[in-house]
């Protein structure tokens, strides 16, 4: 597939970043995939062209120059979600008039709560675009040419479609967006759901994963509201829609992440709900709104409370008078 002389970078050379390269090379265009020097998953894909996930395509450039990497048209970040204050400030030393970014990541800054593409305004303080990429995905499965549904979302409309041209295929078929409050939160917390379906898991309770799927869109469609957010989009594939991918799938860090914790196993790879449930539980205080399920999830995590008595306390609470 050959589309056009566009020319796309990736900014962090992970799971998604290098099958963020993978993809932007099968669309036919010119691609270039940034890691630090001494990264050494940076290291390793320039070496031997390949990770535990896919083989790079031999038209993808390994690049460790930051300079070079934004001289793209169209810039990709997909780094862990706790990194990008520091990315952005390092990128916004480079002239960047009229460049178009996505934000190809799920997260929320942990100590503030603040959404990614708030942080990115923060820090960017030059006129660029701005549009999230969202929605269910695992590299081992787009790369088997196995087709998904994801969100491409912005402010612009005129952006959005843009974009959506860019990237869409017949393995991506993109789902415009316009609400990055009700996206963003929503696929940030899907993750700390995928942590709540994997302790489950661990502990051979997994029949809850019904009530589980039943209530955390509730809780979490409750705090985009009171954000500002539209409520229904929580519904939609950047939350909801990415369940499958999330609390079921064996890709599924987060999920793995649950699992392993409450065996009391250690989990080397990262797993973003970790620090999202720090953020959501910030944002539950501001918005005074109830995360029981985030709420949970800390109290095993953070205080290391007793999984199984938090989890059986959380689905056997007295009963509300509250349809779901």
């Amino acid at each position: 597939m050959n589309k056009d002389a566009t020319r796309i970078s990736i900014l962090g050379c992970g799971r998604w970043g290098s099958g963020l390269a993978w993809y932007s090379a099968y669309l036919g265009y010119s691609v270039m995939l940034w890691g630090r020097e001494l990264s050494t998953r940076c290291q390793r894909l320039a070496k031997t062209r390949q990770n535990e996930y896919l083989q790079l395509p031999s038209s993808v450039l390994v690049e460790t120059s930051l300079e070079r990497a934004l001289s793209a048209d169209i810039i990709l970040i997909a780094i862990k979600s706790q990194g990008l204050r520091a990315l952005c400030r390092q990128i916004n030393r480079f002239p960047l008039n009229g460049k178009k970014f996505i934000l190809c990541m799920k997260g929320l800054e942990e100590d503030t709560g603040k959404r990614l593409s708030e942080v990115f305004r923060e820090e960017i303080d030059q006129p660029v675009e701005l549009a999230v990429w969202l929605g269910p995905a695992h590299v081992q499965e787009l790369t088997n040419n196995i087709p998904t549904c994801m969100v491409m979302a912005s402010e612009k409309a005129e952006l959005t479609r843009y974009l959506v041209s860019k990237f869409g295929s017949e393995l991506i078929r993109f789902y415009y967006g316009k609400d990055l409050i009700g996206a963003e939160i929503g696929a940030a917390a899907k993750n700390v759901m995928g942590i709540a379906a994997g302790m489950l898991d661990g502990l051979g309770l997994s029949s809850l994963k019904g009530p589980l799927m039943a209530r955390g869109p509730r809780e979490i469609s409750r705090l985009v509201k009171a954000m500002g957010g539209e409520e229904i989009t929580v519904y939609g594939l950047t939350h909801i829609g990415d369940y499958a991918a999330t609390l079921f799938s064996p890709y599924s860090h987060n999920r793995q992440f649950g699992e392993t914790f409450v065996k009391g196993k250690r989990f080397e790879k990262l797993a973003e709900g970790v620090t999202t449930v720090k953020a959501l539980i910030h944002l539950s205080k501001q918005y005074n709104v109830e995360l029981p399920i985030c709420e949970a999830v800390n109290e095993i995590i953070e205080k290391k409370e007793e999984p199984k008595v938090v989890l059986k306390k959380l689905f056997f609470r007295p009963t509300k008078y509250e349809f779901l």
